[in-house]
């Protein structure tokens, strides 16, 4: 059967929240179930690279989804989440298929770009997909609770890989990108299979203008907008950036490779756990008393990481991501619930696109203090430089009550 057959038929299917659902899972499994990621580190180095050009390459990843992401997140408003989620799929497996054949920075830069493209089509318009289904099951008010369970299949999956991917390194570091190659593949007739809720009254016209009043209204003119889209970037970057710290943290414990999936899986079912119980956390706390206790958290997890012995830093270590599984449902839920259906993607893409611009400037000045001076200190100079950001964007979450609808 021919592509285009395919697509016929999957377009031809009736709307179902189930299936949509479970397409979700599946996608979130094809992208979170990173076989290279516990390892990734080390391959760097192998191919003669360090944290400095490490962090580079990250920045390159970072500054394509930057520049991609607010593009296609309007593009999923316009020509549909599922297009762009498909065309996300069919990209990300051609990503890993050049890391898979590819040696040396360049070669990974182009492998970042295609990667980076592949995600910005993808993320917002998962999210977004997944709110306007439930909105069209009449269940909108279980998001937290839904997306928490997707972000948990993702991180599950992604702690499955980690002992996978452990275990293949080991024969070589290069395999676990094969087999990763495959595993982006499930994405593709997942995409397929999805249909776009019937919730969406009005398909934004195509133009620069409606992308930058968007963004205006994101960054500066609606002011609930604005903090909750600030808090919730530097919440998100501060989490992946210490996702690369780990790994050179247990490089620095004089952890064995093989162990290295094993802890990596660990740390993402801590992730996963978190994000399955978020929404109770949430209604038992309230909003206010959740995002206070996860920033607080965070920020304790960075200056502990970096100056406690290597055991007690592990445990914080677990602290830290537990309060990443819980930040990560419980924010989007709210960007979500004060902004428009036909621009929601556009406006979590806008979230998507601060978190990897402040990466792209942080991260190669972190990566040239872990190599310059020591790891401690750039991990100590990242909670300092967190703990002020989060703090102030915190103030005005609070102040303006981002966390719910007018």
């Amino acid at each position: 059967m021919t592509m285009q057959k395919q697509s016929h038929i999957f377009a031809a299917m009736p709307f179902s929240v189930k299936r949509n659902l479970f397409a979700l899972y599946l996608i979130k499994v094809a992208k979170w179930m990173n076989l290279v990621m516990p390892v990734i580190v080390l391959f760097y180095k192998s191919n003669g690279m360090g944290m400095r050009e490490i962090f580079q390459l990250q920045a390159v990843y970072s500054l394509t989804l930057m520049f991609f992401e607010i593009p296609t997140g309007y593009f999923a408003d316009r020509a549909g989440r599922k297009t762009s989620i498909l065309l996300g799929a069919f990209t990300g497996v051609a990503g890993y298929l050049i890391y898979s054949l590819s040696f040396g920075f360049w070669s990974f830069v182009i492998a970042e770009v295609a990667l980076g493209i592949g995600q910005s089509l993808v993320s917002g318009a998962d999210s977004a997909m997944l709110y306007d289904t439930l909105l069209a099951g009449k269940q909108s008010d279980k998001y937290t609770r839904f997306e928490g369970r997707v972000t948990s299949v993702g991180n599950f999956a992604e702690a499955f890989a980690g002992i996978i991917g452990g275990l293949l390194a080991v024969s070589s570091l290069r395999t676990p990108f094969y087999v990763q190659t495959a595993v982006a593949v499930i994405a593709i007739p997942a995409a397929f299979s999805l249909v776009e809720p019937p919730v969406i009254t009005k398909r934004v016209r195509l133009s620069v203008h409606n992308i930058i009043t968007v963004i205006k209204q994101s960054l500066h003119s609606d002011r609930k907008l604005k903090w909750n889209t600030l808090f919730s970037a530097v919440t998100g970057v501060s989490t992946l950036t210490m996702a690369w710290f780990a790994q050179p943290l247990f490089i620095q414990a004089g952890i064995k490779v093989n162990w290295f999936g094993i802890i990596w899986a660990v740390l993402n079912v801590t992730i996963g756990l978190a994000a399955i119980t978020a929404w109770k956390i949430e209604k038992r706390l309230g909003p206010a008393i959740t995002v206070m206790s996860f920033s607080a958290v965070l920020v304790a997890g960075y200056i502990g990481v970096a100056f406690l012995p290597s055991f007690a830093g592990f445990i914080l270590l677990l602290l830290f991501y537990f309060a990443r599984g819980v930040a990560t449902p419980t924010l989007r839920n709210y960007v979500n619930l004060i902004s428009a259906s036909e621009v929601r993607a556009t406006v979590l893409s806008v979230r998507n696109f601060v978190i990897r611009l402040l990466f792209a400037i942080l991260g190669p000045f972190l990566g040239w203090l872990t190599d310059s001076f020591s790891l401690s200190i750039a991990i100590g100079i990242a909670g300092i430089i967190f703990g002020v950001m989060i703090g102030i964007t915190l103030f005005y979450f609070l102040k303006y009550k981002t966390y719910q609808a007018d």
